[in-house]
């Protein structure tokens, strides 16, 4: 009976020991997890010669995407590698400089950034840190962003994602077309000159390649959010950027970069003004006419029931005020 006590015993402490053992090893391992990066599994496509992007997913930002939902793209030139866009986070932006730097060991020493939402330029930060590159963009980030302000990135993204993320100034505003030269290769930076997408919007043309960078002007593959744009305005920008001759269109979200890549956001936008105008040559009013303009061709696109009834009542409010 001793004997069979004693086994008991040895036993018990065997099982107490092990379950010790594996609580340890799994609060170590939880917390590895917690405090690892937020893996983005980036992976560049090349678009064009010497013109690589990293192409989001079709839908809004979230935890589990940790705003990987936007389009950025590098250009390689002969001893720096130009930006446009730098992405939602700062471990966003060192993660694509990572992978990119396999492609070609260059510095960023240019970083373009085509106008105020944070999913396009919150990496800004890592790109001045690690190389002081010179940022140029809307005057409109100056003026309404300031350092430690909790913008919708750091709300949405989880904290492995947005941590180290910084809001810092831009360090040329233009306001009319800023051609550069970097590295033997050409680029002109294009402001719309009125609220199009947002209240200051550029797109981004390398005349030589026929390559334009149309930022948030232009989407395809889902629906735009207009929320704090301009139907006119993006309008006018869908003419300045057809004016241009090229090749390779890249939206600000969309992977189609093509011949066609503009023209859902055409479409979109035109039929969206004709049909308004129509309403209300109709006498449609303002609580009906989400019910008349549907804009059903477009609703087998992402993100069409969460933006376009509000694209809808937005322009009936704009094109109402401006005929006044």
């Amino acid at each position: 009976m001793l004997k069979t006590l004693s086994t008991s015993l040895a036993l018990s402490a065997m099982l107490l020991t092990t379950t010790l053992y594996a609580d340890n090893n799994h609060t170590s391992h939880k917390t590895e997890t917690k405090d690892s990066n937020f893996d983005y599994k980036l992976s560049p496509k090349k678009v064009s010669e010497n013109v690589w992007c990293f192409l989001g997913a079709l839908e809004g930002p979230s935890k589990e995407n940790a705003g990987d939902m936007v389009n950025t793209c590098y250009v390689k030139t002969k001893d720096s590698f130009v930006l446009i866009d730098s992405g939602p986070s700062y471990e966003y932006a060192r993660q694509a400089y990572d992978t990119m730097s396999k492609i070609a060991n260059l510095p960023v020493k240019t970083v373009i950034t085509t106008h105020e939402h944070d999913d396009h330029w919150l990496g800004n930060s890592f790109y001045k840190d690690k190389f002081s590159a010179e940022i140029i963009g809307p005057k409109y980030i100056n003026d309404h962003y300031k350092e430690g302000q909790e913008t919708r990135m750091f709300r949405v993204l989880p904290e492995n994602a947005i941590k180290g993320t910084k809001i810092i100034k831009v360090d040329t505003t233009p306001d009319k077309t800023l051609k550069l030269t970097v590295g033997g290769e050409e680029f002109e930076m294009v402001p719309i000159g009125q609220k199009a997408h947002t209240e200051e919007d550029f797109f981004v043309y390398m005349p030589k390649r026929k390559v334009l960078f149309a930022g948030d002007l232009a989407m395809n593959g889902r629906i735009t959010s207009n929320r704090h744009g301009s139907l006119l305005g993006q309008l006018k920008a869908i003419e300045m950027m057809k004016a241009k001759e090229w090749d390779i269109f890249v939206p600000g979200h969309g992977t189609n970069t093509g011949k066609t890549a503009m023209d859902d956001a055409e479409k979109y936008f035109t039929l969206l003004h004709e049909r308004i105008v129509k309403a209300m040559d109709d006498d449609v009013e303002a609580d009906e006419i989400t019910s008349v303009v549907t804009m059903d061709e477009f609703k087998d696109r992402a993100m069409f029931k969460a933006l376009n009834a509000r694209n809808v009542s937005d322009a009936y409010t704009e094109i109402e005020f401006a005929e006044d």
